[in-house]
């Protein structure tokens, strides 16, 4: 359509079919929505097809592989990258078609995200503006390959948008609680295969650091008792990885 902006918006999706509506409306006034969804077992990618008519089952077993497979299948020269749930406001919309249509020299530009749990905005612990690289040239901008929290490779130069994402970080406590879980069985994971040296001292510490820098260095005691999940998070996020880390060796021997 003629009114739509040239872009691709590239979107990760997993059972998120109480949600994923929000973020595809956020973008329909893009030319292109392509949704990548690791096999959801609700009703997600069936909701995504209203809204587009490129959306790819693909399962997600390596994260930095999957969203660099998903950034291939654009066909316009700048991306958008977005997550299942994340929201585009409409101040952004309108930066990101000021920029584009200026034809920067910039390769990419890093958006500032504001994170929620429920409808409380989380302001502290680093959380905000916690600066994400989500609108970059085609073909300029790739992930590590690995399975949790891959680093972003871009060559300079790079720029700054001033609008929010809006991100959904967490729905409730329970879900607070069920991607702690699966994020440090993903980071175990990373550091066994990667055969990375650890030690029981070493994870005390980083758990203890980890708390005390985020609640009084980064004042997320400010958000007051979500502040101190935000915290306790960080602390309990090394300590958790540790532990299944020891579990997979611990396995791992006894196969032998």
């Amino acid at each position: 359509m003629a009114d739509k902006f040239p872009i691709s918006i590239v979107m990760l999706t997993h059972n998120k079919e109480h949600f994923v509506a929000k973020p595809l409306e956020s973008v329909a006034w893009a030319d292109e929505i392509i949704v990548v969804d690791d096999f959801s077992a609700d009703k997600t990618a069936e909701i995504a097809r209203i809204y587009t008519d490129k959306v790819f089952i693909r399962k997600m077993e390596i994260e930095g592989k999957h969203r660099n497979w998903a950034y291939a299948q654009a066909k316009h020269g700048w991306i958008l990258s977005l997550d299942d749930d994340e929201l585009v406001t409409p101040e952004l919309a309108e930066e990101i078609k000021k920029v584009i249509s200026s034809d920067p020299p910039e390769n990419g530009f890093t958006i500032p995200r504001r994170n929620y749990m429920g409808d409380y905005w989380i302001k502290y612990g680093g959380l905000y503006p916690s600066p994400q690289l989500r609108l970059f040239r085609k073909g300029k901008f790739k992930y590590e390959e690995v399975e949790i929290h891959p680093r972003a490779f871009m060559d300079d130069p790079r720029g700054e948008l001033k609008s929010d994402i809006i991100h959904y970080t967490y729905r409730d406590y329970s879900d607070f609680l069920a991607k702690l879980n699966k994020q440090t069985s993903l980071e175990a994971l990373k550091w066994y295969r990667n055969n990375k040296p650890m030690t029981l001292g070493r994870f005390l510490w980083r758990t203890y650091d980890r708390f005390m820098r985020t609640y009084f260095g980064k004042q997320s005691r400010k958000d007051g008792f979500i502040g101190f999940l935000v915290a306790f998070n960080a602390g309990l996020y090394q300590f958790l990885s540790y532990l299944k880390y020891r579990e997979l060796v611990f396995k791992d021997k006894l196969k032998k």
